[in-house]
């Protein structure tokens, strides 16, 4: 980015959105968060589509020096780095490395982001924080729950703040609706919560082993989890695989859960339940449940979760959201919008997703980029810059990162094994079930070693 660009960029940021945030959320301080004189030093892992487009959001934040890139992939690391050079202030390209102990190791960074797939998260986000970094880490944030646990210990251990990335706690019209509907008691006691992704997104294909590339590095992309045959890049279709991650339940249902949580001040569940399985889409070697409902149970509340990868969603508008049913009302909310609808006669409110397309026009040239996320992608990066500098716990921090995802790990294990789960952080281990309690840690693959060992 040119001289120009940047000064340009800097007087339509004080116009935007994140601006706003900024400046209401942290006072003239937001402004030094921005305008810092000293770049960061900053380091990506995983340079496939949402890696990217995370340290995109960042460097449109904040002086940034994005010092090194780490894929496994060389055709997309060198890609990436090209698109880096021509996205940063310096225009520097960065160096570029296909094992990341080796980028950690040779770096000095300040900021790692790490946006490779799920079985990968727990490894090296606790290696990019003894390596002296704050982390940046893409839900969930691990594969199984002790995983999780050893994350938060590790970002005692070594004193380093992780922002999740559920940055639907940074969404700008959710904030609204947590302030104006829920904190301001609009719904009264609320004892049920529904949630729900209908998304045509698990894999349907039965491809065919083929060849492993010269330019992929197979066996260091499977790293920890079993080694599957090779069917093609598996960039982005691995989520149709629990090898690599907990399902649509892992991936979508902890943004809903993680939001409904922040919004109510729940903590852990009391007990969770899962049924479903493959009903439909029989065809596909993808693994993943087609169709799920799972119970979250609180104090005197529950909230249900459910997923169909096939059919059509029971209401259109809110294909993947959270419904929270109150007695006085029900605050309905997504990425796109939300709805309050009152119990009687009272006024409705509705509120559209916010976008910037006019304050960051490169969003609008950026391939795959999810304009609606990008505001709230922003505003996580603030907080996240905010938390480093003043020694302030995230909005996303890792002990709510880890209680989302675990639960909802819990859900599938509870699935698995066909009973409700309670699980004790405190004790490690689900109460009253040792067989369950077995599952709460996976196997890694010969080589490689659980960081709970």
């Amino acid at each position: 980015m040119s001289t120009k660009n940047f000064y340009i960029n800097r007087r339509n940021f004080l116009k935007s959105t994140t601006a706003a945030m900024a400046l209401s959320s942290f006072g003239a301080y937001g402004l030094d968060l921005v305008y810092r004189e000293k770049p960061l030093r900053v380091g990506l892992i995983g340079t496939g589509w949402y890696g990217k487009s995370d340290l995109f959001r960042l460097i449109q934040v904040t002086n940034v020096e994005v010092i090194s890139l780490c894929d496994v992939d060389r055709h997309m690391l060198s890609a990436a780095a090209e698109l880096v050079s021509t996205r940063q202030k310096s225009g520097k390209k960065p160096k570029t490395y296909t094992d990341y102990k080796k980028m950690l190791a040779q770096s000095e960074l300040d900021i790692v982001l790490v946006g490779t797939p799920d079985h990968w998260h727990a490894l090296q986000g606790i290696e990019a924080m003894k390596s002296g970094a704050h982390v940046y880490l893409q839900k969930p944030i691990c594969v199984d729950v002790l995983e999780g646990e050893a994350l938060v210990a590790a970002s005692k251990k070594y004193n380093k703040v992780i922002q999740v990335g559920t940055q639907r706690k940074s969404t700008p019209h959710l904030i609204e609706a947590k302030k104006n509907i829920v904190d301001a008691g609009r719904l009264g006691k609320v004892s049920h919560v529904e949630m729900c992704c209908y998304y045509h997104m698990r894999d349907k294909k039965n491809r065919p082993v083929e060849p492993i590339p010269d330019f992929f590095d197979y066996d260091m992309w499977t790293g920890p989890a079993p080694m599957r045959e090779f069917d093609g890049l598996p960039h982005r279709r691995w989520r149709a695989f629990m090898e690599y991650g907990n399902g649509i339940v892992g991936d979508m249902c902890v943004h809903m859960l993680d939001t409904v949580r922040w919004m109510l001040d729940l903590g852990w569940p009391k007990r969770i339940s899962s049924t479903g399985g493959i009903y439909v889409q029989k065809d596909a070697k993808a693994n993943i449940t087609d169709t799920q409902n799972a119970i979250f149970e609180f104090e005197e509340m529950e909230c249900v979760w459910k997923h169909r990868s096939w059919g059509t969603p029971p209401d259109p508008e809110y294909p993947w959201a959270f419904k929270i049913f109150g007695e006085k009302g029900t605050l309905s909310g997504s990425v796109m919008q939300y709805d309050f609808v009152p119990v009687g006669d009272g006024k409705k409110i509705h509120k559209d997703v916010i976008y910037e397309r006019e304050k960051y026009p490169e969003d609008l040239t950026e391939k795959d980029i999810e304009l609606h996320a990008a505001p709230a992608t922003r505003g996580h990066m603030l907080d996240f810059l905010s938390a480093i500098e003043t020694g302030s716990s995230p909005v996303a921090n890792i002990q709510e990162g880890h209680i989302s995802t675990a639960s909802c790990i819990l859900a599938n294990m509870a699935l698995a094994i066909q009973r409700p789960l309670t699980y004790s952080q405190g004790k490690q281990l689900i109460l009253n079930d040792p067989e369950a309690t077995k599952m709460l840690k996976r196997s890694y693959r010969e080589g490689w070693q659980h960081p709970n060992s």
